[in-house]
């Protein structure tokens, strides 16, 4: 069954980081920064990155929105969240219609390692999953 469930994971659309996920790499990340300062950061690194387009920029809901028209074209939401006074969680979602023989999840999840990079050289990495119970 679990061999399986990684075959079929290969092929899926979508991939996002969440509190309590099982692959360790896409666990919430933490960082040791108030929520305007990773706001903007992030912020600057999609438009920083010419192979984004920014669609939508909601403070107020901490989310970013962004087109990435690149090797693998797909839509990203980064949610940015503060969850203690200097401690600030940041979820990505990443989502494509694009199809692979080999399966197009990997090169979402290296997108979404790409971003998780550029932030830990920005901010202080404090931890991730740190409140799931997992």
């Amino acid at each position: 069954m679990s061999f399986l469930k990684a075959l079929t994971g290969r092929y899926q659309k979508f991939s996002g980081t969440s509190e309590n996920n099982k692959d360790e790499q896409l666990k919430t990340r933490y960082y040791k920064a108030n929520f305007n300062q990773v706001f903007q950061s992030v912020e600057e690194l999609l438009k920083a990155e010419p192979t984004y387009r920014i669609t939508s920029v909601s403070k107020e809901h901490g989310e970013i929105s962004a087109e990435m028209n690149g090797k693998v074209p797909s839509f990203l939401t980064v949610t940015v969240i503060t969850t203690k006074p200097f401690e600030t969680a940041v979820d990505l979602h990443i989502s494509t219609e694009k199809f692979s023989v080999a399966g197009i999840n990997p090169a979402l999840k290296y997108e979404l390692m790409k971003i998780y990079e550029k932030l830990d050289r920005s901010h202080t990495f404090i931890g991730s999953g740190k409140y799931g119970n997992a």
